[in-house]
Formats: structure tokens, sequence, C-alpha cells
């Protein structure tokens, strides 16, 4: 084999600086859900979403990374699970807690309330081993505040029913229902990532414009969310063979 077509092996040093840059990206969700935080004290929500958006864009995008350069090895005294933990927290939980009960669409006796319900059951969420079904489903509400937080703008209910669809979700948090997880459930994973590639796209229009869009969109992004939760329980009930 000639000099030329040899391939030297990877450079250890500059393996150990990929992988702590991995580390690094997945830490920036962290300083972008404090932008989104003050964006939301300053109660330009569609601002605060967009900047909750690119942490899912950061989330989405660390842990394929992370495999491929194999950074758990590579930088073990760093655990990408417990910062990826920390920074899905902030973003997932804490940020559009602040949202939930900063922008006056709870009943105003309940939002502190309920706000201290939402970080409380979340904090619990994240630490329960349980959290995924061997499946891959989330088991409970998965702490997907961030998506209550977007919905409850998107529909404006009155305070009284948020006020209980708040309350609802963190009961939900501790019941042992399967929802779907778009990328990680192998069953119809392409129908699945057509659906949430479908509710990106309209959940940027949906930000890009205020909020203010038209029924068909609004229509087509809660079907989307009725099928992530609703997902499994109709397909058991239609195939019990998959119980």
């Amino acid at each position: 084999m000639s000099q030329s077509s040899r391939q030297d092996p990877p450079d250890p040093g500059t393996s150990r600086t990929a992988a702590l840059f991995v580390h690094v990206f997945t830490a920036s969700g962290a300083g972008v859900a404090l932008l989104a935080l003050l964006e939301g004290v300053r109660e330009h929500w569609a601002a605060m979403f967009a900047w909750l958006g690119l942490a899912l864009v950061i989330d989405g995008l660390d842990g394929p990374i992370a495999r491929r350069l194999n950074v758990e090895v590579v930088q073990p005294n760093w655990s990408g699970e417990v910062l990826d933990l920390v920074v899905d927290f902030v973003t997932y939980v804490f940020v559009p807690a602040y949202a939930v009960i900063a922008s006056g669409l709870l009943l105003p006796v309940a939002a502190p309330l309920l706000g201290v319900g939402i970080v409380i059951s979340g904090a619990l969420y994240f630490a329960d081993r349980r959290m995924k079904t061997d499946d891959n489903h989330f088991r409970g509400f998965p702490a997907l505040w961030n998506a209550a937080a977007f919905y409850l703008f998107l529909l404006h209910p009155s305070p009284a029913i948020s006020t209980l669809a708040i309350a609802a979700l963190i009961v939900l948090t501790f019941v042992p229902v399967k929802v779907l997880h778009p990328v990680r459930v192998k069953r119809l994973r392409g129908l699945n990532l057509s659906l949430i590639a479908v509710w990106a796209a309209l959940a940027i229009v949906t930000v890009a414009k205020d909020f203010d869009v038209a029924t068909p969109v609004t229509a087509t992004l809660c079907a989307i969310a009725l099928y992530v939760v609703c997902g499994d329980a109709v397909i058991r009930v239609l195939r019990p063979e998959n119980r």
C-alpha cells in the first residue's frame, strides 16, 4: 500500500477537543434558555418561542453528533447524559413554566401554585428512571411544557380551562400512560417523522406570525398533538395484538 493511500489514526488530542465542543454545544442550550427567558420577561412571547425552538434544534443534533464522535469514551470526565437533562429542564420546563404563569393565561389565584407544580413535577419526571418504556415511548406526560405553553398561546382558551388543563397535565406526569416518542419509537417511524416535520414547519410559521394563523394551521397542529398523545392508545384498540 502506498504512503498516500494509508489513513493515519485520528489524533487523540483532536478527538478530545471535538468531544469537548460537543458538550459545549449541548450546554449552549442553557444559554439559549436564558435568552428565551429574557424575551419572556419582556412579554415578547413569539421571540421566546423562537429561542426555545432553537433549543429544540440543539437538543436534536447533539445526541447523534456525540454518538458519532464517541464522546462518552473520549471525554469521560463530563457526563453528557447529566448535561442533557440539566439543559432540557430549563428549556422544556423552567422557561415555559414562567411563560405559563406570567402570561395571564391562567386564573391569577392558581397561576403561582401551578407554576410550582410544573417545575416540581418536571424535576421529578427527569429524575425518574422509568421515564421511557421498553419500546421507547414516554411514560406519562413527558414534561413537554414548552409544547403545552405553545398550545396555550395558540388556542388562547379561557383562564379557567387553561388552569384545568395545566393541572391535568401535572397529574398525568405520574400516570403510566404511553406517549409517543416520534423519533425513537420504531412502529410507524416514517409516518411519525413526517408528521413532526409538518408540525415543525407549521410551528415556525405560527411563531413568525405571532400566533395569528389561519384555522387550518391551528387544526393541523392540534391534530398532530392528539396523534402524539393518543396514537399508541388508538393503535392498541385497533390492533389488540400490540398490547
